[in-house]
């Protein structure tokens, strides 16, 4: 029998699914945002451990995305409206949420502490845009896949890039993912290719000082964002960075996916609680030295 219960919402246009447990033994809810083409299903894996482990966490999907409809052309979609929506999400709240965001969900993330308020409990950024740029990113997609590349310019979609079960997988999962391509590319949502072109100078500078207790991680074979770059991006917020060995880009579908959410479950208590945390010497994660 289940340990937590499971509410889908939608509402003023905006998917949420939430997940509660029957013993809430954390106060702070988990607040989830998802990357490029992602909704809020992709969360499941790590929310019913979460659950289990008595957190409190909501999933939202972006307009246009999961089962929130899109509410202008997909190829209008900027950061800053995304942003807005997130701001939304966690002002809703009574309480000030940690917040937990993927790849794209993790620039959100970084634009809050840019611009939307230094104020949460605690941050986790899983496999995140660069801190600064995301040219190291666009110059690898185009080694990787120059037709999606090309293709997405022309369009202004970033859509190309996924236009196939077996391109997603290759951007998105490892050979052993829990979660199989034909239906991880069912899933996934038309996507406006700004959100890359706005997150560069003039128009995106990060935050110099955070106080936001950060978590970086880093996929050892992500094949969208290469970990060596990741790692002076989280050196520039001073976050703990750890690397998920063997895995690619989608965390929460990697078969690693139960101890990457232990050791988010480990740091996060360590935050609620003052007290240091280990990490599971099984999986054998790997530090930065900043």
């Amino acid at each position: 029998m289940a340990e937590y219960t499971i509410e889908h919402q939608l509402e003023a246009g905006i998917e949420r699914i939430i997940y509660t447990p029957h013993q809430q033994r954390q106060q702070t809810p988990i607040l989830l945002g998802h990357g490029m083409w992602h909704g809020a299903w992709c969360w499941q894996p790590w929310q019913e451990l979460l659950a289990e482990w008595g957190w409190q966490s909501i999933a939202f999907s972006l307009p246009g995305h999961g089962k929130s409809p899109a509410q202008r052309p997909y190829r209008l979609n900027t950061l800053g409206y995304y942003y807005r929506t997130l701001k939304a999400e966690i002002e809703r709240l009574p309480i000030k949420p940690i917040y937990i965001g993927h790849s794209m969900g993790g620039a959100l993330g970084q634009w809050h502490l840019a611009k939307g308020g230094d104020d949460l409990p605690a941050m986790v950024l899983v496999a995140p845009w660069l801190s600064h740029s995301m040219r190291p990113v666009f110059r690898n997609a185009q080694k990787l896949d120059p037709w999606g590349v090309l293709l997405s310019w022309l369009s202004l979609s970033a859509t190309p890039t996924i236009r196939t079960p077996k391109r997603a997988a290759f951007w998105f999962l490892s050979d052993n993912a829990i979660i199989k391509p034909k239906q991880l590319h069912r899933q996934l949502a038309p996507e406006s290719a700004l959100v890359l072109l706005q997150y560069r100078w003039p128009l995106w500078r990060p935050a110099k000082k955070v106080k936001t207790p950060l978590l970086w991680l880093a996929a050892e074979h992500d094949r969208c964002i290469p970990e060596v770059y990741s790692r002076p991006s989280a050196a520039h917020y001073n976050a703990e960075y750890w690397v998920i060995p063997k895995a690619n880009h989608d965390l929460m579908f990697e078969e690693s996916y139960r101890e990457t959410a232990e050791l988010i479950n480990n740091w996060l208590q360590s935050i609620v609680t003052g007290k240091q945390h280990d990490h599971d010497s099984n999986l054998q994660f790997q530090s930065s030295i900043r």
